[in-house]
């Protein structure tokens, strides 16, 4: 008999993290399907785009943390 919901997560979360992170990503692969190659791709042109960007000076990076209390305050 197959394991239960309750079991599977108990076992899952004893995983070590990069074990649990691709078991993550399984499950939902298994819920959206494969990624589409040309999504892929496109995604990888525009990470190299962005990439050069900061590297040329163009751009500059917000720390995350900052991001987030923006936007807080935005929508707050």
């Amino acid at each position: 008999m197959p394991d239960t919901l309750a079991e599977l997560k108990d076992k899952a979360s004893r995983l070590p993290e990069s074990e649990r992170a691709t078991l993550a990503l399984a499950l939902i692969e298994s819920l959206d399907g494969p990624a589409d190659p040309q999504v892929e791709e496109a995604w990888r042109i525009e990470i190299e785009r962005r990439v050069a960007a900061y590297e040329r000076g163009e751009v500059k990076l917000v720390p995350g943390d900052e991001v987030f209390a923006r936007l807080r305050r935005r929508l707050g």
